[in-house]
């Protein structure tokens, strides 16, 4: 937690949304300045508080499972921070399906204030999400908010165009072939449109699902402005499809064999005469 929002925004604070994260060190010699216990936390908070220069903080993320620290000492500590008025809504990045969802079951037997949002990678090239992540976000109705959307530069045009910018966070050495021929096939969905290729990239990432929500990582106000821009950018079936093919990961079990046998195995042949439900 670092920086003043109180300078940045000064009267117009209540019209913005302001968010931080805790978990991670604060004193590296010291093992009460981090993880996901209680203390941690308060303490984080209680300094973030003073150096954002607000009373409260709009949504306090969760850093990243602290397998430690008792899930149920987490979100009873979220709960008293929402409680006190000094956070309004909690969220949790880089954590497993599984223990988000029991989280957020404790909480609502409990009371508590549950996770309202999940910040996780997501991009053409990093699609692991969709296995568990995605589907049990539908279903609890928990809003995501993707990082890295266009994985670091690479779906930019950064490794793929000539005379692109520049910046990017990841070497070229690190990159796969299977990496640039998806940037490739962003590249030419771009020029088809007309727009840039991060364009593409980022409205790609809410083109099924607008409960999606890219963080944008942009290093210049010309890239902040260009970014921007994909929100009015609505892909045709027929681009996301050939983003999706160029772009496909195996589901893997169990979500590849229920899918691939619930119908006949499970409801016979009366199974083709249901639309069934979708899990997003």
């Amino acid at each position: 937690m670092s920086g003043s929002s109180g300078e940045l925004l000064g009267s117009d604070r209540d019209r913005f949304v302001v968010s931080t994260k805790y978990t991670l060190t604060m004193d590296g010699t010291d093992p009460n300045a981090s993880g996901n216990h209680r203390k941690n936390l308060t303490r984080s908070v209680e300094v973030g508080l003073e150096r954002l220069g607000t009373e409260y903080i709009d949504l306090l993320w969760v850093h990243i499972w602290d397998p430690n620290t008792p899930i149920e000492e987490t979100m009873r500590a979220l709960d008293d921070l929402v409680r006190a008025g000094k956070v309004l809504y909690v969220g949790i990045s880089d954590a497993p399906a599984w223990l988000v969802a029991r989280a957020n079951t404790i909480a609502e037997f409990r009371g508590w204030a549950p996770f309202a949002g999940l910040q996780l990678p997501y991009s053409l090239v990093k699609r692991d999400i969709e296995r568990e992540l995605l589907p049990m976000a539908s279903a609890l109705e928990v809003s995501v908010a993707a990082w890295s959307p266009l994985a670091g530069g690479v779906l930019s045009g950064k490794f793929t165009r000539s005379g692109a910018d520049g910046s990017s966070r990841v070497d070229r050495s690190a990159v796969s072939e299977g990496d640039l021929t998806i940037a490739r096939t962003v590249d030419a969905v771009a020029d088809e449109l007309g727009v840039s290729s991060s364009q593409v990239a980022i409205a790609w990432t809410r083109a099924r699902r607008p409960w999606i929500h890219p963080i944008l990582g942009a290093r210049t106000v010309g890239q902040l402005t260009d970014n921007l821009a994909a929100i009015d950018l609505e892909l045709p079936d027929e681009a996301v499809g050939r983003l999706d093919k160029a772009s496909a990961i195996d589901l893997g079990f169990p979500m590849e064999f229920i899918l691939d046998t619930t119908t006949d195995f499970v409801h016979g042949s009366s199974g083709k005469q249901v639309d069934g439900r979708h899990a997003g």
